[in-house]
């Protein structure tokens, strides 16, 4: 379902990107020009905002989108999330499993929030099923490379994600209240703030939206797998991407959820195989997990 274009299996894409991303070269393409410029936004920094963890990502714009790069998880793991997301929206009578037999734009209708975008690998997905993505995320750089991407991918058959550099406190200020779903994978374990950074998610939401989460346990196995197997010896990622103090329990984020007035429906168990670069379901929480609330408000 989710097409690649052959160019972003090009080793040099890389540097196609590092150059467009120079500061000296100058675009003709006056389209792309202006939606950069109108993404940009100045905003001052918010307390869940981390100016470390943002330049560590966009160390990896340019290998953001190449399948077998450092950012090849995050593709693969499309196969899992996508089917949560989708799962569990049925679950709770906000999508019909007939939609989905009918056609591939089942969210159609649905607008999402996809709070840390980076270069949009979830939201162009998301979006391809008919969904109105709004994809946010601090860095202008990797907003710049997911509004690049559009262009340069497969073409949408509805609306491509909207993407906004901007983080989700300041957002919510303008759009409280606007979505049906909200998304933040991979993302939390990033965040210096996590009580206000997971008020603002909810904020978001629509009365009776569903929010999703994934992001690795703060266990002892989770420690070594993603950190010391992850980034240490199979060097799928560079060394510092993880910190274990900034990893939450499942407990811990369900509690936060369930002070924002939000009943957590469930809760799942993620393995990552680094060998085959392909995720599956596991009975324990201890490594990483998927999590699925639903607004009461």
């Amino acid at each position: 379902m989710f097409v690649q274009n052959n160019i972003f299996r090009n080793r040099d894409f890389g540097t196609l990107l590092k150059f467009m991303f120079s500061k000296h070269i100058v675009t003709s393409n006056k389209t792309l020009s202006t939606r950069m410029v109108k993404n940009k936004t100045k905003t001052p920094s918010p307390p869940t905002y981390d100016e470390d963890e943002v330049q560590k990502h966009e160390a990896l714009a340019g290998e953001w989108w190449a399948l077998n790069g450092p950012m090849k998880a995050l593709h693969t793991m499309n196969t899992l999330r996508i089917p949560f997301i989708q799962n569990g929206l049925i679950a709770t009578h906000q999508l019909h499993f007939s939609d989905i037999i009918v056609g591939d734009t089942y969210l159609t209708g649905k607008q999402i929030l996809d709070v840390g975008c980076g270069g949009g690998i979830l939201s162009e997905a998301l979006a391809r099923l008919g969904a109105s993505v709004t994809g946010i995320d601090p860095s202008e750089e990797l907003i710049n490379l997911a509004t690049l991407h559009i262009d340069m991918g497969p073409k949408f058959r509805t609306k491509p994600p909207t993407y906004i550099a901007t983080t989700v406190e300041n957002h919510v200020k303008k759009f409280a209240h606007s979505y049906d779903v909200v998304v933040a994978s991979e993302v939390i374990e990033h965040v210096s703030n996590k009580k206000s950074f997971v008020k603002s998610c909810v904020k978001a939401l629509k009365p009776g939206g569903s929010i999703f989460f994934t992001t690795p346990s703060k266990t002892w196995i989770s420690w070594f797998g993603t950190i010391v197997v992850g980034e240490h010896i199979l060097r799928i990622l560079p060394k510092g991407t993880h910190q274990y103090d900034k990893f939450i329990s499942y407990t811990n984020l369900s509690d936060m959820l369930e002070k924002e007035d939000c009943n957590v429906k469930s809760v799942d168990g993620m393995f990552y195989n680094a060998l085959w670069n392909k995720w599956s379901w596991t009975n324990t929480k201890a490594l990483m997990y998927a999590l699925h609330a639903v607004s009461e408000k």
